[in-house]
């Protein structure tokens, strides 16, 4: 999507993503390898009864449907951050995760006019619609200075 394409109060839900068990493993593997994200047996005896994806990995799942979905093929270049994250309920193989995105404010930059400022929330939720993932982001847009 473009920049021109998004307004204040839009709403735009993306995907599912499916995510397997041997996903997550892989995953937490190679970037959180914490017991209860790589070790089945453990993790079985652990607080979550089994094994729950790492939080980091939800959130590029978030950023891969996205990306796909929205900022493919538009001027987003960047984003200075994010307001807050939060992991709100563990996420497990076998979950199919949906996004849906809210465009909370959409303007041209007061100091430099040919970029675009996108403030959105990120809602990620599983199967049964419970909310595993919630953010807000800020992405910038390349324009044509006015």
């Amino acid at each position: 999507m473009k920049f021109a394409d998004f307004y204040i109060g839009q709403i735009i839900e993306l995907g599912p993503y499916p995510l397997d068990e041997e996903e997550l493993v892989e995953f937490a593997t190679a970037w959180d390898p914490q017991w209860f994200h790589t070790d089945a047996e453990a993790a079985a005896q652990g607080p979550f009864d089994g094994l729950i994806a790492s939080g980091w990995h939800s959130c590029c799942i978030a950023m891969r449907l996205a990306v796909d979905q929205v900022l493919k093929g538009s001027e987003s270049f960047a984003s200075p951050g994010l307001k807050y994250l939060k992991w709100l309920h563990p996420v497990r193989g076998g979950d199919e995760l949906l996004l849906k995105l809210t465009v909370l404010d959409l303007r041209r930059s007061s100091k430099r006019p040919e970029l675009g400022i996108l403030e959105w929330r990120w809602q990620l939720r599983n199967q049964q619609g419970v909310e595993v993932l919630e953010l807000e982001a800020t992405s910038m847009f390349k324009l044509e200075a006015e």
